[in-house]
């Protein structure tokens, strides 16, 4: 190898790639807008219906960086293990602290929070006992999930929801639906949390 040949593992392919990334910076951006969308879904009864728009607004916005960072840490190569963690844990805060407050409102059902709470943060939970076998990355399976679940609470943050009956009763069936896929990939991952620790051991 001549001087001027670059070491392989001093090249750029084998550099490591920074947590300090544009695409984790949008995930933590998104973490920060949780207390501020939380304020705005409260604040609605004070405010007729405004505060409700904000809230929905901060939601898709925030749901937006979801897809955005994913794309930007695909196409320009900067996936990290923080990443990897922290943009589920993102999208939990913001979905659970919507469901929460839909609840606290009395828009939605206890039980359906619950279940989808502790489907996601069990499986949040199981990702970090599982870490030093390897991470447990999202499949086709959890990005439907979180599709599902961002399009059913955006339904339900609509002002007027529940006050058309017909809407009230699609948003309530789709809900049930996305809490269907929300434990049957739940599952996925439990069985997938098993086989990765089972291979690790077997090594």
């Amino acid at each position: 190898m001549s001087a001027q040949e670059p070491h392989p593992e001093n090249s750029p392919a084998h550099a490591p790639v920074p947590n300090l990334n544009i695409a984790n910076v949008l995930t933590t951006i998104r973490i920060l807008m949780v207390p501020f969308f939380v304020w705005a879904l409260l604040a609605d009864e004070r405010e007729q219906g405004l505060w409700r728009w904000v809230a929905l607004g901060l939601f898709v916005v925030a749901m937006y960086t979801d897809k955005l960072d994913g794309d930007l840490a695909r196409s320009r190569g900067l996936i990290t293990n923080f990443g990897k963690i922290a943009d589920p844990i993102a999208d939990k805060l913001l979905t659970g602290s919507a469901l929460v407050v839909l609840s606290i409102l009395t828009e939605l059902p206890w039980w359906v929070t619950i279940v989808i709470l502790v489907r996601e943060w069990g499986i949040t939970l199981l990702r970090l006992v599982v870490i030093r076998y390897g991470v447990i990355a999202a499949n086709m399976g959890g990005k439907v999930k979180t599709v599902m679940q961002a399009v059913v609470i955006g339904l339900y943050l609509l002002p007027f929801t529940q006050t058309i009956e017909w809407l009230g009763t699609l948003a309530f069936i789709l809900m049930l639906l996305t809490v269907a896929v929300t434990v049957l990939t739940g599952l996925e991952y439990v069985w997938k949390a098993v086989k990765l620790r089972a291979a690790a051991k077997a090594n």
